[in-house]
C-alpha cells in the first residue's frame, strides 16, 4: 500500500528516495493558490486533516468532515489551554519536572451530522459520485463539494464553507449546503457542540502527544432558539473554557427545529422536506474562550457576545473581512517562484500555516504544530523563535511581537527555573505551554540551554526591524537582560577566553558537551545585545539592578567566547573534541533505521559524529559574521557529510548555507525538501499535526538562501543567486517603517542575473547587495548586476541521506 507521495509507509522517517517528484503522485492538484484533492482515501486521511487545517493563532480547527465521520483526529484546540499530567522518571532527581502539559482537544463545533431519509451521511457507505476538498490560500477557507448517493438510493449534492475568522478572534463558521438531485428530499441536520470526543490512541512514539482520557468536566449547559453555550474545566490544571453556537437557517417552507444542551452535548437539529431545485442551507457560528481566572457565566457572556457580533456580521460580512485581512498580508508577504510550479504552492501553503499559528495568538505562543494536532502535546519550543518568528517579524511583526510578549510574561516561570538550578538570569524552558519546563529527558532538555539565546535573538531582530520603543521599554530589555544574565552565570574564564560547559546545542544527538560553538557564538550575540539595550535605556537598566560593570562582564565574554577549532582538518569543531569522536558506520545503516533515535540507544549517538540536525551549520547562518567564506566552504563540507537530519529543522538550514557557499543545485533540493515535508509527510509524523518550524523553513531558505539576505548586527543585507531551474524569485520584507520589495531574475538568452531593489511603501533605506552599498528610494527601484557565483567542488551527505533531486525544466 502507498500513500499519495508515492512512499510506502514502512519508510516513512526517511528522506532519501529514488529521483522522482515529490508531487508526482500526489492527490493534491498543483495550482498556486489553492491545496485541493479529489476522492477521499482513508489511509492518508489524518494527514489531509493536519494539512486542511483552519486557525488564527486562538482557535485551532483540524481539517475533519464536518459529519465527523469518517475521522481519524477530530482536533479543536485553543491556544494556550492545556491539562496537566504526571511526568514519571524511572530515576527521579533534583530539578527533573514533576509535572507536564499537553494540549487539550476543546468541544468541537464542528460536527454537522447530516441523514437523508433514514440513512446517515457517511462516505464510506453509499456511493461518492465526487467528493473534492479544497484550501484557499486567498480567501482563508476551507471548501467542500460531495455529490453523494444514499444506500436507499436518494441521490445529495453537499457543498461546505468554513473558516476560522482573523477579523473576530474568538469565531469560526460554517456554510453547509444540501442540495436533492432526483426528487424531493427529506432530511435532518444535527449541529452538535461535543467535548470529550475520542480522539487518538496511545502511542509509543515520543514525538506523539500524552494520551488524555476525558479531560473535561461540564460546569454549564444552556440552550434557546438556535444558539447554545456550554462551559468546562479542566481536571488538574483548572482552567476554564466555554464554547458556543448559534445558527442562521436558509429552508424551505417544511421545516421543524429544536435544540438541547446538557453535560457534554449541545444540539440544533433541523428536520425539512426539501424539493428538488432548492436546497437547505444552515449557516453555524461558533465561538470560543478561556481563563484560568474568569468565572463560568463571564465565560459564558463571553461567547454569547462573540455569537452576536458574528450574527450581526453575517455570512457574506465574514466571507469578505477574510478576504480583506489576506490580501493584505499577501501584499506584503508574497513568495513568487517562477520556474517551479508545484514549489511555489508549497510555499505559500507553508505560510499560509505560519500566518494561522500566530495571527491572532494575543499573548500565546507559536507551538511546533500551531493549531493543527497535539504532537508534542501542543508545546512551543526554541524553534519558533529560530524558524516561525523571522518570516512574521519581516512580514508580520505584530505577530512576532504577539509570541514575544508571552515569552516575557513567563519570565517568572524561568527565573524560578534559573534559581532551581543554581543560575542567575532566566532559564527558559525546551518544552512547555505555559511557561513551565515540560522535558522529562536532561540531556536533551533542560542542558539545551540555547533556548535562552533563541529568545534574545528574536528580540533583537524584531527591535532592529521595528524600532517598538514601547516594547523595548516594557518587555525587551528585561528580556535581553535576564537570558544574558543566565550565560555570565553558566559560563566561566579561562585566561580571556570565556567557555560554556556541560550544555546540548541544536544537535540533539550529541548531547552535555563543552563550548556548543552554536551555543557560545548564540550567546555573545545575547551578552552584546544586552549591553546594546541597557545603554540605550539606562533607566529600565537601573530598574533591573544592572550596572556598569555587569556590562563589562556581557561584553568581556562575548568578545572572548571560544570557538573550537581543529587545526589538522581545517574546521571548527560542533563542540569541543567534537572531531575526535568515532566516526558513525553509515554505510551500515540501513534507510529503515531512520530516525536513527527510534532504532538505537542515545549512549551510541552520543559517542559519534552523527549530527541530528544541522549545529555548527546554524551558527554560520545566525552568526556569519563570526566566519570567513572559506571557513563557511570547509566547515559545510565537513558537517554536511555527518548530518542525517532525522530533524525537519535541519534542511532549511542546509539550504541557506549551500546557497551561500555555492552549491545552489543542492540549496534547491534541499529548499524541496522543506516545502514538501508536510505535503509528502516526509518525517511520517504530520498525522499529528503540521511542522510548523520547517514550514518557516520554507519562507527563509526562499529570503536568506537565494535571497541571501542576512541581518547581522540590525544591518540588513542581500547576495541574491538563482538556482538553474527557476528565472525569477521574488519577495517583500518589512524593515524600517518600509516594505522592500526583492526580484531576482534571469536573462532567457543571457543566463545573466540581476536583482531589483524597490521601497512599495515607506521613506526609503540603505541595504547592501554582494557587499556594495544601495540606497533606495520610493519610485526609484534599484537593479544590479548578480556576480556569477564561483564553481566549487561538490559536497556528501551520508550514505542514504542525499536529499532527493528536485527535475523541472529538464533537470
Amino acid at each position: 500500500m502507498t500513500d499519495f507521495t508515492g512512499v510506502n509507509p514502512a519508510d516513512r522517517g526517511s528522506n532519501d528516495a529514488d529521483a522522482t517528484e515529490y508531487e508526482r503522485d500526489s492527490a493534491y492538484r498543483v495550482d498556486p493558490w489553492t491545496l485541493s484533492r479529489t476522492g477521499l482515501d482513508l489511509h492518508t486521511l489524518a494527514a489531509s486533516e493536519s494539512l486542511y487545517s483552519l486557525a488564527n493563532g486562538h482557535i485551532g480547527l483540524r481539517g475533519s468532515l464536518e459529519e465527523g465521520e469518517p475521522r481519524a483526529v477530530p482536533g479543536t484546540y485553543v491556544n494556550g489551554f492545556f491539562e496537566e499530567r504526571p511526568l514519571p522518571h524511572a530515576e527521579s532527581g533534583y530539578g527533573f519536572p514533576e509535572s507536564g502539559e499537553t494540549a487539550v482537544n476543546v468541544t468541537d463545533g464542528k460536527i454537522i451530522r447530516l441523514f437523508v431519509g433514514d440513512s446517515p451521511f457517511d462516505m464510506r457507505y453509499g456511493s461518492i459520485e465526487h467528493h473534492e476538498r479544497a484550501l484557499d490560500l486567498r480567501a482563508g477557507t476551507l471548501d467542500r463539494h460531495t455529490e453523494w448517493t444514499s444506500p436507499s438510493g436518494t441521490p445529495v449534492r453537499v457543498t461546505s464553507r468554513r473558516l476560522v475568522s482573523f477579523a473576530q478572534r474568538s469565531l469560526a463558521a460554517i456554510c453547509y449546503d444540501v442540495e436533492p438531485l432526483d426528487g424531493d428530499a427529506y432530511v435532518a441536520l444535527q449541529s452538535d457542540l461535543l467535548a470529550n470526543e475520542s480522539g487518538s490512541t496511545p502511542s509509543s512514539d515520543p514525538r506523539d502527544a500524552a494520551h488524555l482520557d476525558r479531560p473535561l468536566r461540564a460546569e454549564f449547559a444552556a440552550a434557546r432558539d438556535s444558539r447554545a453555550v456550554l462551559v468546562h474545566r479542566t481536571r488538574r490544571s483548572k482552567l476554564r473554557v466555554a464554547a458556543g453556537m448559534t445558527h442562521l437557517l436558509e429552508v424551505p417552507d417544511e421545516v421543524e427545529t429544536t435544540i438541547e444542551a446538557a453535560g457534554d452535548l449541545a444540539r440544533y437539529t433541523v428536520t425539512a422536506k426539501v424539493p428538488r431545485g432548492s436546497r437547505l442551507r444552515l449557516i453555524k457560528l461558533v465561538a470560543y474562550g478561556w481563563s484560568h481566572r474568569r468565572s463560568a457565566p463571564a465565560l459564558r457572556d463571553q461567547v454569547e457576545a462573540a455569537l452576536s457580533v458574528a450574527r450581526l456580521t453575517g455570512w457574506d460580512g465574514l466571507i469578505e473581512q477574510q478576504r480583506n485581512f489576506l490580501d493584505e498580508f499577501w501584499s506584503r508577504a508574497d513568495v513568487e517562484i517562477d520556474g517551479d510550479p508545484a514549489l511555489q504552492q508549497a510555499v505559500r501553503v507553508s505560510m499560509f500555516h505560519i500566518l494561522q499559528s500566530a495571527a491572532r495568538a494575543e499573548g500565546q505562543a507559536i507551538s511546533a504544530k500551531g493549531l493543527s494536532g497535539v504532537g508534542y502535546d501542543g508545546h512551543t519550543f526554541w524553534d519558533a523563535e529560530v524558524f516561525a518568528l523571522p518570516m512574521l517579524t519581516y512580514t508580520m511583526p505584530a505577530a512576532a511581537r504577539d509570541h514575544l510578549v508571552w515569552r516575557h510574561a513567563t519570565l517568572g516561570e524561568a527565573r524560578a527555573r534559573a534559581k532551581e538550578l543554581g543560575l542567575r538570569g532566566a532559564a527558559f524552558p525546551w518544552r512547555t505551554i505555559s511557561g513551565k519546563e515540560n522535558s522529562g529527558y536532561w540531556p536533551a532538555g533542560t542542558a539545551a540551554f540555547h533556548v535562552n539565546s533563541a529568545v534574545a535573538a528574536a528580540t533583537a531582530r524584531y527591535l532592529a526591524v521595528t524600532g517598538d520603543e514601547d516594547f523595548e521599554t516594557v518587555a525587551g530589555v528585561e528580556l535581553l537582560t535576564e537570558t544574558a544574565r543566565l550565560w555570565a552565570s553558566i559560563g566561566h574564564f579561562n585566561d580571556t577566553e570565556f567557555h560554556i560547559d556541560g550544555v546540548t546545542g541544536p544537535d540533539e544527538y550529541t548531547a552535555i558537551v563543552d563550548d556548543n560553538l552554536y551555543t557560545n557564538v548564540m550567546a555573545a550575540q545575547n551578552l552584546t545585545d544586552a549591553a546594546d539595550a541597557c545603554e540605550r535605556r539606562p533607566e529600565v537598566a537601573a530598574t533591573l539592578g544592572v550596572d556598569a560593570d555587569e556590562i563589562a562582564l556581557w561584553r568581556r565574554a562575548a568578545a572572548g567566547v571560544a570557538m573550537p577549532y581543529n587545526d589538522d582538518l581545517g574546521v571548527h569543531e560542533q563542540s569541543l573534541g567534537f572531531t575526535r569522536h568515532a566516526e558513525w558506520d553509515f554505510a551500515a545503516t540501513k534507510k529503515k533505521f531512520y530516525p536513527l533515535l527510534l532504532h538505537y540507544p542515545y549512549f551510541q549517538l552520543y559517542r559519534r559524529q552523527v549530527i541530528k540536525q544541522a549545529d555548527l551549520t546554524l551558527a554560520m547562518h545566525l552568526r556569519g559574521d563570526l566566519f570567513t567564506p572559506e571557513q563557511k566552504e570547509r566547515n559545510f563540507a565537513y558537517y554536511e557529510a555527518r548530518t542525517v537530519r532525522d530533524s525537519s529543522l535541519s534542511a532549511a538550514t542546509q539550504a541557506v548555507l549551500a546557497a551561500e557557499t555555492g552549491h545552489l543545485e543542492l540549496a534547491y533540493d534541499y529548499w524541496a525538501e522543506v516545502a514538501f515535508v508536510d505535503l509528502g509527510d516526509l518525517h511520517g509524523n504530520v498525522d499529528d499535526g503540521l511542522h510548523i518550524a520547517a514550514m518557516g523553513g520554507s519562507w527563509m531558505v526562499a529570503v536568506a538562501g537565494f535571497g541571501g539576505m542576512r541581518d547581522h548586527g540590525g544591518r540588513v543585507t542581500f547576495a541574491p543567486r538563482l538556482p538553474r531551474a527557476l528565472q525569477r524569485i521574488a519577495f517583500q520584507l518589512t524593515y524600517g517603517g518600509n516594505v522592500l520589495r526583492v526580484s531576482i531574475r534571469r536573462d532567457g538568452d543571457t543566463g545573466a542575473e540581476e536583482a531589483t531593489y524597490e521601497v512599495e511603501a515607506g521613506p526609503g533605506l540603505r541595504t547592501w547587495h554582494h557587499g556594495e552599498p544601495v540606497d533606495v528610494r520610493p519610485d526609484q527601484p534599484v537593479t544590479l548586476p548578480v556576480p556569477v557565483a564561483s564553481d566549487v567542488e561538490p559536497v556528501q551527505q551520508p550514505a542514504r541521506r542525499a536529499p532527493k533531486r528536485r527535475h523541472s525544466n529538464g533537470r
